[in-house]
């Protein structure tokens, strides 16, 4: 009985907060006066602060989750804007969701087109072919060292 308190002639319980209640952390008691105080509708009932706390809480973790992951592949500590930008562009439902969203300092995904990559059959081709040929290919026109001939097969004088 000692956080009862003598009120009145009643024993009064301690206060309980509408966050503590659905164990949520974010204030649902804010979110039900923005609600009252937006004039989204005339009424507000009194589970859709508590449903709204819910989903901003769940929302707000799964990004400080990924960004975290993305901090940890970038050997960092800190979650900066370029780590939660990560984690939202790479995310599949999370890019939908905020696909409209600017975030500062954020930068942009890496992406290369695929016509600006170096073609994987002629990469492939031209170091075979300098295999097969003992590295000729790399000497310049096949042309052994030390003969005396020039690159474009003509002597010099």
């Amino acid at each position: 009985m000692l956080d009862d308190q003598l009120c009145c002639g009643h024993l009064s319980a301690k206060a309980v907060s509408r966050s503590a209640k659905a164990g949520l952390l974010f204030p649902v008691g804010h979110i039900a006066r923005s609600l009252k105080k937006g004039k989204y509708s005339e009424r507000v009932g009194a589970g859709a602060p508590v449903y709204l706390a819910a989903v901003l809480e769940y929302l707000t973790a799964e990004v400080l989750e990924l960004a975290g992951n993305a901090a940890r592949d970038n050997k960092k500590n800190r979650i900066v804007p370029r780590h939660i930008q990560l984690a939202i562009r790479n995310g599949e439902e999370l890019g939908m969701l905020l696909g409209e969203v600017t975030i500062d300092s954020g930068g942009v995904l890496p992406n290369i087109h695929a016509v600006l990559l170096p073609k994987k059959s002629a990469a492939g081709n031209t170091a075979a072919a300098a295999a097969a040929t003992g590295g000729a290919a790399s000497q310049g026109g096949g042309a052994p060292q030390g003969e005396g001939a020039a690159e474009g097969g003509e002597e010099r004088h």
